[in-house]
């Protein structure tokens, strides 16, 4: 009874589909990296090498994307299986790669810091509503030869939950797969029970680096869950119109997906994105804008189509501090994408065009994640007949408080939000001291932050973990890593 909306008309589905395998012909997709032409060529595709372009006809393409796997899951620290990509399976993790961090008190926005970081890890892994952890933040006081696999260092020593990550280099990929093989009992055991997926990003309009396009390989090859976030921008870096956008978007994945499957056929990867429209007035990119939110159900409508896994990143804002304007962008774009069935959406506690992290913000998100995974429940059948015989003895006053079912059936029935949400009387909100949203999440990020309890890590797991990090640090020129309470 999962509720579900669908943006888009049977009609227009294959039709995307269809100007999106035109486009792998014409004109075609910028592949700069050789290895990946070279495998292209080998199976069929044309390859203008002056110009590193690839005609990918659609028969090539169509059948590279027979192998990708419909379904998979990702697991814990503890070998649990707790998120699965695929069908309609919808889940929640904070959004990726911030730089700042808004200070509750100045309200500010200021470089993130490796304590700024351990705090999103701690809070996201105590809230339940959040599956998985994110590498959500860069360290501004760590290199950035090394910044993708110290922020991913952070999470495996903080938390057991599964985690969406992705590096910054092809020299650092290698060393973030080995890392997660730590916990995993060795490479083999991590393709069989992954922990964690990469995203991996084409450059709009239908490039794939060298950077991009190496990553693809490597990760094919380990087996380690690749996630395309292919990012259109209506109207600069993608045509204007939200189809035209959905359209290239298609492109951009089927043909990453095609390079993914040349390399290593089977091995998992994501349907995914990060797209948006170009405000034309401001020159920016809003995440939060309603176009945004429409072009992501639209190609995740796509992407189910295929039968694949898919993610977008939603449930962020474009607002500058945590206010109305937050909540409205964050919530409607939360609740689009968990009623389009997206099975992970990124995003939560980010503000500034995905630049800057609130943790105050982190726990309000949670709140509606919390009710629009409540609406993805829908309205179940738990009794039978449906409501007859609650009438039993009433005598026409509102007796029902004292039916053990009501008792029984108040959890179930109805979603129950933490103290961040009011729902107190006037009075009471008063002698509380009249707090508003943000000062009760700025509470709440303070009691999760003292409750907060480190996960029971393996000794000889942690120092095999530190090794690797304090080798890469110092092959880029820093001593010592930053320390920190716990580790």
């Amino acid at each position: 009874m999962q509720p579900k909306l669908g943006i888009l008309t049977p009609k227009l589905i294959p039709q995307i589909i269809d100007e999106a395998f035109q486009l792998l012909m014409n004109p075609g997709v910028k592949v700069m990296l050789p290895e990946a032409r070279n495998l292209l060529a080998d199976a069929g595709a044309i390859v203008d090498k002056a110009r590193e372009v690839v005609f990918i006809p659609e028969d090539l393409a169509r059948e590279a994307l027979k192998t990708v796997p419909l379904s998979f899951y990702l697991y814990d620290k503890k070998g649990n299986p707790t998120i699965r990509y695929g069908g309609d399976a919808v889940h929640f993790d904070p959004g990726s790669s911030g730089v700042n961090v808004l200070d509750y008190g100045s309200l500010q926005h200021r470089p993130a810091t490796t304590q700024d970081l351990i705090d999103v890890i701690k809070i996201a892994d105590q809230l339940s509503q959040y599956d998985a952890q994110s590498t959500a933040l860069v360290c501004s006081e760590v290199p950035k030869e090394i910044g993708d696999l110290y922020r991913l260092y952070l999470v495996l020593l903080f938390s057991d939950k599964p985690v969406v990550t992705g590096s910054f280099s092809s020299q650092t990929t290698g060393t973030m797969i080995d890392m997660l093989a730590i916990f995993s009992g060795g490479h083999q055991a991590l393709a069989k029970m992954p922990t964690a997926v990469f995203d991996v990003c084409p450059s709009p309009p239908l490039i794939w680096s060298q950077f991009g396009a190496q990553n693809l390989l490597d990760l094919a090859r380990t087996g380690v869950p690749a996630e395309i976030v292919s990012m259109p921008l209506a109207g600069a870096a993608a045509p204007i119109t939200l189809l035209g956008s959905v359209v290239q978007h298609a492109a951009e994945c089927i043909s990453g997906m095609t390079i993914h499957q040349l390399a290593k056929p089977g091995s998992p990867i994501i349907w995914g994105g990060a797209p948006a429209i170009m405000d034309m007035r401001e020159g920016t990119t809003p995440m939060g804008a309603i176009e945004t939110a429409m072009i992501d159900a639209a190609y995740a409508q796509v992407g189910k189509n295929f039968g694949f896994p898919t993610h977008a990143y939603m449930g962020a804002s474009d607002a500058k501090i945590v206010d109305a304007q937050a909540g409205m962008e964050s919530s409607t774009t939360a609740m689009i994408g968990a009623l389009a069935g997206i099975n992970m959406i990124s995003g939560a506690g980010m503000l500034d065009f995905l630049a800057c992290m609130s943790l105050e913000k982190l726990v309000i998100d949670a709140e509606a994640i919390g009710m629009a995974k409540r609406m993805l429940d829908g309205l179940q059948v738990r009794t039978d007949p449906l409501a007859a015989n609650m009438y039993e003895e009433i005598d026409f006053k509102g007796n029902f408080l004292k039916q053990p079912l009501t008792r029984r059936l108040i959890k179930e029935e109805q979603y129950l939000p933490s103290a961040v949400i009011d729902r107190g009387s006037i009075r009471r909100w008063q002698q509380n001291g009249s707090p508003d949203i943000v000062a009760r999440a700025h509470s709440q990020v303070q009691g999760l932050l003292d409750a907060y309890q480190p996960p029971d890590l393996a000794a000889d797991q942690v120092a095999e973990l530190k090794s690797l990090v304090k080798a890469a640090a110092r092959k880029v020129g820093m001593e010592a890593l930053p320390e920190f309470e716990h580790y």
